[in-house]
Protein backbone atom coordinates (compact mmCIF):
# COMPACT_ATOMS: atom_id res chain seq x y z
CA UNK A 1 0.00 0.00 0.00
CA UNK A 2 1.51 3.12 -1.05
CA UNK A 3 1.73 6.00 1.62
CA UNK A 4 1.91 9.68 1.42
CA UNK A 5 5.14 11.12 0.28
CA UNK A 6 7.35 10.38 -2.42
CA UNK A 7 7.99 6.74 -4.26
CA UNK A 8 9.78 4.44 -2.68
CA UNK A 9 13.39 4.81 -4.63
CA UNK A 10 13.25 1.40 -6.19
CA UNK A 11 9.70 2.03 -7.34
CA UNK A 12 10.47 5.01 -9.07
CA UNK A 13 14.06 3.89 -10.46
CA UNK A 14 12.03 0.73 -11.84
CA UNK A 15 9.29 3.38 -13.82
CA UNK A 16 12.43 5.57 -14.73
CA UNK A 17 14.09 2.76 -16.09
CA UNK A 18 10.98 2.31 -18.60
CA UNK A 19 11.54 6.26 -20.15
CA UNK A 20 12.99 5.39 -23.88
CA UNK A 21 15.78 8.62 -24.67
CA UNK A 22 15.46 9.75 -28.84
CA UNK A 23 16.00 13.15 -28.28
CA UNK A 24 20.21 13.73 -28.57
CA UNK A 25 19.10 17.51 -27.42
CA UNK A 26 18.22 15.80 -23.72
CA UNK A 27 21.39 15.96 -22.38
CA UNK A 28 19.97 15.39 -18.81
CA UNK A 29 16.56 12.97 -18.27
CA UNK A 30 14.85 11.40 -15.51
CA UNK A 31 16.76 9.94 -12.55
CA UNK A 32 16.77 9.30 -9.03
CA UNK A 33 18.40 12.25 -7.24
CA UNK A 34 18.46 14.31 -10.46
CA UNK A 35 16.47 17.79 -9.27
CA UNK A 36 15.41 18.87 -13.25
CA UNK A 37 16.15 17.52 -16.91
CA UNK A 38 18.64 19.55 -18.88
CA UNK A 39 17.80 20.02 -23.13
CA UNK A 40 20.42 21.97 -25.24
CA UNK A 41 18.37 24.78 -27.38
CA UNK A 42 22.29 25.49 -29.52
CA UNK A 43 24.22 28.07 -29.38
CA UNK A 44 26.14 26.89 -26.37
CA UNK A 45 23.05 27.47 -23.94
CA UNK A 46 20.55 24.72 -21.97
CA UNK A 47 17.19 25.15 -20.82
CA UNK A 48 16.71 23.62 -17.36
CA UNK A 49 13.44 22.12 -16.87
CA UNK A 50 11.73 21.16 -13.10
CA UNK A 51 8.09 20.70 -11.62
CA UNK A 52 7.02 20.34 -8.44
CA UNK A 53 4.05 20.15 -5.93
CA UNK A 54 3.10 21.60 -2.71
CA UNK A 55 0.75 18.98 -1.43
CA UNK A 56 0.98 19.62 2.61
CA UNK A 57 1.60 23.04 3.00
CA UNK A 58 -2.30 25.27 2.78
CA UNK A 59 -0.50 28.65 4.73
CA UNK A 60 1.53 30.50 1.60
CA UNK A 61 1.53 27.54 -0.71
CA UNK A 62 2.31 29.80 -3.51
CA UNK A 63 5.79 30.78 -1.27
CA UNK A 64 6.43 27.38 -1.34
CA UNK A 65 5.52 26.43 -4.85
CA UNK A 66 8.16 29.20 -6.35
CA UNK A 67 10.96 28.71 -3.83
CA UNK A 68 11.24 24.89 -4.10
CA UNK A 69 11.14 24.59 -7.81
CA UNK A 70 13.61 27.80 -8.51
CA UNK A 71 16.13 25.69 -5.61
CA UNK A 72 16.22 22.93 -8.04
CA UNK A 73 16.78 25.19 -11.22
CA UNK A 74 19.48 26.65 -9.09
CA UNK A 75 21.11 23.43 -8.28
CA UNK A 76 21.94 22.14 -11.53
CA UNK A 77 23.93 25.31 -11.99
CA UNK A 78 21.18 27.67 -14.28
CA UNK A 79 19.44 30.67 -12.96
CA UNK A 80 15.45 30.21 -12.47
CA UNK A 81 13.87 32.45 -15.36
CA UNK A 82 10.28 31.43 -15.70
CA UNK A 83 7.66 29.64 -14.10
CA UNK A 84 3.80 28.70 -14.81
CA UNK A 85 1.46 27.60 -11.80
CA UNK A 86 -1.53 25.34 -11.85
CA UNK A 87 -3.82 26.03 -8.61
CA UNK A 88 -6.21 23.66 -7.79
CA UNK A 89 -8.58 24.44 -4.93
CA UNK A 90 -11.21 22.36 -2.93
CA UNK A 91 -14.35 22.50 -3.21
CA UNK A 92 -15.97 24.88 -0.83
CA UNK A 93 -12.76 27.15 -0.71
CA UNK A 94 -13.39 30.96 -0.04
CA UNK A 95 -13.87 33.15 -2.56
CA UNK A 96 -10.76 35.17 -2.12
CA UNK A 97 -8.64 32.26 -1.77
CA UNK A 98 -7.60 31.77 -5.83
CA UNK A 99 -6.61 35.70 -5.62
CA UNK A 100 -4.09 35.18 -2.21
CA UNK A 101 -2.48 31.95 -3.94
CA UNK A 102 -1.96 34.70 -7.01
CA UNK A 103 -0.07 37.22 -4.79
CA UNK A 104 2.06 34.65 -3.22
CA UNK A 105 2.98 33.19 -6.31
CA UNK A 106 3.92 36.68 -7.72
CA UNK A 107 5.12 38.25 -4.29
CA UNK A 108 8.00 34.76 -4.70
CA UNK A 109 8.83 35.29 -8.16
CA UNK A 110 9.82 39.01 -7.93
CA UNK A 111 11.92 38.37 -5.26
CA UNK A 112 14.05 35.96 -7.20
CA UNK A 113 13.11 37.79 -9.99
CA UNK A 114 11.10 35.20 -11.88
CA UNK A 115 8.57 35.70 -14.59
CA UNK A 116 5.19 34.28 -14.11
CA UNK A 117 4.26 32.80 -17.90
CA UNK A 118 1.30 30.89 -17.40
CA UNK A 119 -0.76 28.32 -15.53
CA UNK A 120 -3.82 27.18 -14.61
CA UNK A 121 -6.56 27.18 -11.70
CA UNK A 122 -9.95 25.32 -10.97
CA UNK A 123 -12.04 23.90 -8.52
CA UNK A 124 -11.08 19.96 -8.12
CA UNK A 125 -13.21 17.45 -6.62
CA UNK A 126 -11.78 15.39 -4.06
CA UNK A 127 -9.63 17.76 -2.48
CA UNK A 128 -9.37 18.77 1.37
CA UNK A 129 -6.84 21.24 1.01
CA UNK A 130 -5.11 23.28 -1.69
CA UNK A 131 -2.37 21.63 -4.29
CA UNK A 132 -0.17 24.08 -6.33
CA UNK A 133 2.27 22.56 -9.04
CA UNK A 134 4.85 24.39 -10.19
CA UNK A 135 6.33 24.02 -13.74
CA UNK A 136 9.92 26.18 -13.68
CA UNK A 137 12.54 27.21 -16.71
CA UNK A 138 15.92 28.10 -16.63
CA UNK A 139 18.48 28.60 -18.09
CA UNK A 140 22.30 28.77 -18.74
CA UNK A 141 25.74 28.35 -20.64
CA UNK A 142 26.24 24.36 -21.52
CA UNK A 143 29.25 24.64 -19.82
CA UNK A 144 28.28 25.91 -16.32
CA UNK A 145 25.75 22.50 -15.95
CA UNK A 146 26.45 20.79 -12.71
CA UNK A 147 25.80 17.10 -14.05
CA UNK A 148 27.50 15.43 -11.07
CA UNK A 149 30.05 13.90 -12.99
CA UNK A 150 33.35 13.82 -12.44
CA UNK A 151 33.39 13.27 -8.20
CA UNK A 152 36.47 11.43 -6.55
CA UNK A 153 36.97 9.87 -3.44
CA UNK A 154 38.50 12.51 -1.16
CA UNK A 155 35.61 15.17 -2.37
CA UNK A 156 34.20 17.14 0.24
CA UNK A 157 30.38 16.95 0.98
CA UNK A 158 29.45 20.86 2.19
CA UNK A 159 25.75 21.89 3.47
CA UNK A 160 24.61 25.73 3.71
CA UNK A 161 22.25 27.12 6.32
CA UNK A 162 20.16 24.73 8.76
CA UNK A 163 18.08 21.26 8.48
CA UNK A 164 14.12 21.11 8.01
CA UNK A 165 13.73 24.71 7.72
CA UNK A 166 10.96 24.43 5.25
CA UNK A 167 9.09 21.66 7.80
CA UNK A 168 9.74 23.55 11.05
CA UNK A 169 7.92 26.43 9.77
CA UNK A 170 5.26 23.92 7.88
CA UNK A 171 4.30 22.66 11.41
CA UNK A 172 4.62 26.03 12.81
CA UNK A 173 1.87 26.84 10.45
CA UNK A 174 -0.16 23.40 9.90
CA UNK A 175 0.23 22.31 13.59
CA UNK A 176 0.18 24.75 15.98
CA UNK A 177 -2.64 23.27 18.35
CA UNK A 178 -0.20 20.54 18.66
CA UNK A 179 2.36 21.93 19.42
CA UNK A 180 0.41 24.20 22.06
CA UNK A 181 -0.69 20.90 23.40
CA UNK A 182 2.53 19.52 23.93
CA UNK A 183 3.94 22.78 25.57
CA UNK A 184 5.61 24.99 23.28
CA UNK A 185 5.49 27.87 24.08
CA UNK A 186 3.73 30.89 21.54
CA UNK A 187 6.49 33.10 20.72
CA UNK A 188 8.82 30.02 19.73
CA UNK A 189 6.05 28.52 17.50
CA UNK A 190 5.89 32.37 16.23
CA UNK A 191 9.65 31.91 15.53
CA UNK A 192 9.31 28.72 13.61
CA UNK A 193 6.59 29.92 11.42
CA UNK A 194 9.18 32.73 10.66
CA UNK A 195 11.96 29.98 9.52
CA UNK A 196 9.71 30.40 5.91
CA UNK A 197 11.08 34.20 5.73
CA UNK A 198 14.32 34.06 7.88
CA UNK A 199 16.39 32.38 6.99
CA UNK A 200 13.68 31.24 4.51
CA UNK A 201 14.02 28.14 2.23
CA UNK A 202 15.41 29.39 -1.00
CA UNK A 203 18.99 27.98 -1.81
CA UNK A 204 19.29 29.85 -4.84
CA UNK A 205 21.12 32.81 -3.18
CA UNK A 206 23.90 29.72 -1.85
CA UNK A 207 23.96 28.12 -4.82
CA UNK A 208 25.37 31.39 -6.33
CA UNK A 209 27.31 31.99 -3.76
CA UNK A 210 28.92 28.67 -3.71
CA UNK A 211 29.48 28.82 -8.05
CA UNK A 212 31.20 31.79 -7.17
CA UNK A 213 34.50 29.85 -5.35
CA UNK A 214 34.27 26.49 -7.28
CA UNK A 215 32.74 24.41 -9.53
CA UNK A 216 30.82 21.80 -7.84
CA UNK A 217 30.53 18.27 -8.98
CA UNK A 218 26.81 18.04 -7.80
CA UNK A 219 24.21 19.95 -5.97
CA UNK A 220 20.82 19.22 -4.22
CA UNK A 221 17.92 20.43 -2.08
CA UNK A 222 17.07 18.42 0.38
CA UNK A 223 13.36 18.10 0.50
CA UNK A 224 10.91 15.33 1.03
CA UNK A 225 12.41 12.94 3.36
CA UNK A 226 15.08 15.44 4.48
CA UNK A 227 18.81 15.23 4.84
CA UNK A 228 19.10 11.51 4.85
CA UNK A 229 17.13 11.01 2.24
CA UNK A 230 19.09 13.72 0.08
CA UNK A 231 22.33 12.55 1.45
CA UNK A 232 21.38 8.90 -0.44
CA UNK A 233 20.12 10.26 -3.74
CA UNK A 234 23.17 12.38 -3.82
CA UNK A 235 25.64 8.63 -2.72
CA UNK A 236 23.38 6.90 -5.37
CA UNK A 237 23.77 9.97 -8.05
CA UNK A 238 27.73 9.75 -7.57
CA UNK A 239 28.02 6.09 -7.61
CA UNK A 240 30.49 6.74 -4.20
CA UNK A 241 30.03 6.12 -0.44
CA UNK A 242 29.37 9.34 1.22
CA UNK A 243 31.05 9.40 5.17
CA UNK A 244 29.03 11.95 7.21
CA UNK A 245 29.67 13.93 10.23
CA UNK A 246 26.39 14.03 12.13
CA UNK A 247 28.14 16.59 14.54
CA UNK A 248 28.80 18.80 11.45
CA UNK A 249 25.15 19.46 10.40
CA UNK A 250 23.62 22.56 11.74
CA UNK A 251 20.18 22.32 13.11
CA UNK A 252 18.16 25.57 14.32
CA UNK A 253 16.89 25.51 18.25
CA UNK A 254 13.34 25.79 16.34
CA UNK A 255 13.32 22.86 14.63
CA UNK A 256 14.81 21.23 17.59
CA UNK A 257 11.79 22.64 19.56
CA UNK A 258 9.48 21.72 17.29
CA UNK A 259 11.04 18.25 16.85
CA UNK A 260 10.81 17.39 20.56
CA UNK A 261 7.58 18.64 20.63
CA UNK A 262 5.77 16.42 17.80
CA UNK A 263 8.35 12.95 18.72
CA UNK A 264 9.95 13.64 14.82
CA UNK A 265 13.72 13.39 13.65
CA UNK A 266 14.98 16.41 12.30
CA UNK A 267 16.95 14.04 9.72
CA UNK A 268 13.89 13.04 8.15
CA UNK A 269 11.93 16.10 7.86
CA UNK A 270 11.24 18.29 4.78
CA UNK A 271 14.62 20.23 4.02
CA UNK A 272 14.10 22.84 1.40
CA UNK A 273 15.96 25.51 3.07
CA UNK A 274 19.51 23.83 3.03
CA UNK A 275 21.92 23.26 0.25
CA UNK A 276 24.14 20.10 0.00
CA UNK A 277 26.80 19.73 -2.29
CA UNK A 278 29.72 17.99 -3.32
CA UNK A 279 33.06 19.99 -4.12
CA UNK A 280 36.55 19.35 -4.78
CA UNK A 281 38.77 18.83 -1.23
CA UNK A 282 41.41 21.45 -3.18
CA UNK A 283 38.41 24.19 -2.70
CA UNK A 284 36.84 23.30 0.44
CA UNK A 285 38.97 26.16 2.46
CA UNK A 286 37.86 28.66 -0.30
CA UNK A 287 34.08 27.33 0.57
CA UNK A 288 33.91 27.71 4.01
CA UNK A 289 36.90 29.75 5.36
CA UNK A 290 35.43 33.29 4.15
CA UNK A 291 33.17 35.31 6.45
CA UNK A 292 30.53 35.63 3.92
CA UNK A 293 30.58 32.06 2.71
CA UNK A 294 30.81 30.96 6.20
CA UNK A 295 27.16 29.44 6.15
CA UNK A 296 28.72 26.53 3.84
CA UNK A 297 29.90 23.80 6.77
CA UNK A 298 31.70 20.46 5.79
CA UNK A 299 29.97 17.44 6.76
CA UNK A 300 31.80 14.50 5.17
CA UNK A 301 33.34 13.47 2.58
CA UNK A 302 33.45 10.48 -0.31
CA UNK A 303 34.83 7.45 -0.21
CA UNK A 304 35.15 4.38 -2.89
CA UNK A 305 31.83 2.33 -2.38
CA UNK A 306 28.47 1.81 -3.76
CA UNK A 307 26.36 4.08 -3.22
CA UNK A 308 25.83 4.30 0.62
CA UNK A 309 25.64 6.71 3.53
CA UNK A 310 28.46 5.85 6.57
CA UNK A 311 27.69 7.99 9.63
CA UNK A 312 30.73 9.14 11.99
CA UNK A 313 34.39 7.06 11.71
CA UNK A 314 32.84 3.75 12.27
CA UNK A 315 30.60 1.61 9.60
CA UNK A 316 27.23 2.57 11.42
CA UNK A 317 24.85 3.43 8.60
CA UNK A 318 23.34 7.05 8.51
CA UNK A 319 19.94 7.09 9.58
CA UNK A 320 16.82 6.01 6.56
CA UNK A 321 13.20 6.97 6.94
CA UNK A 322 10.61 4.77 4.95
CA UNK A 323 9.15 8.45 4.19
CA UNK A 324 9.35 12.32 5.50
CA UNK A 325 8.52 12.73 9.35
CA UNK A 326 6.11 15.46 8.28
CA UNK A 327 3.73 13.03 6.29
CA UNK A 328 3.82 10.44 9.01
CA UNK A 329 2.89 12.99 11.50
CA UNK A 330 0.40 14.14 10.00
CA UNK A 331 -1.39 10.42 9.36
CA UNK A 332 -0.69 9.84 13.21
CA UNK A 333 2.25 7.01 12.49
CA UNK A 334 5.19 10.07 13.54
CA UNK A 335 8.88 8.37 14.04
CA UNK A 336 12.20 7.83 14.09
CA UNK A 337 14.25 6.66 11.18
CA UNK A 338 15.37 2.87 10.96
CA UNK A 339 18.79 2.19 10.25
CA UNK A 340 19.17 0.44 6.73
Amino acid sequence: MLHPGKLPPDVLAGLLARIPHRDPRVLLGPAVGRDAAVIDIGGGRVLVAKTDPVTFAAEDIGWYAINVNANDIACMGARPAWVMATALLPPGAPDDLPATIFEQILRAAAALEIELVGGHTEVTMGLDRPIVIGAMLGEAARDDIVTGEGIEPGDAVVLAGGIAVEGTALLAREAAEALRKAGMPTDEIARARHLLYEPGISVVPAARALRAVTRPRLMHDPTEGGLATALREMASAAGADLRIDPAEVFVHPETKAVSEALGLEPLGLLASGALLAIVPQADIERVTGSVERSVFRCIGTVEPGAGEVIMGTGETPFPMFDRDELARFFDGTAGGGQPG
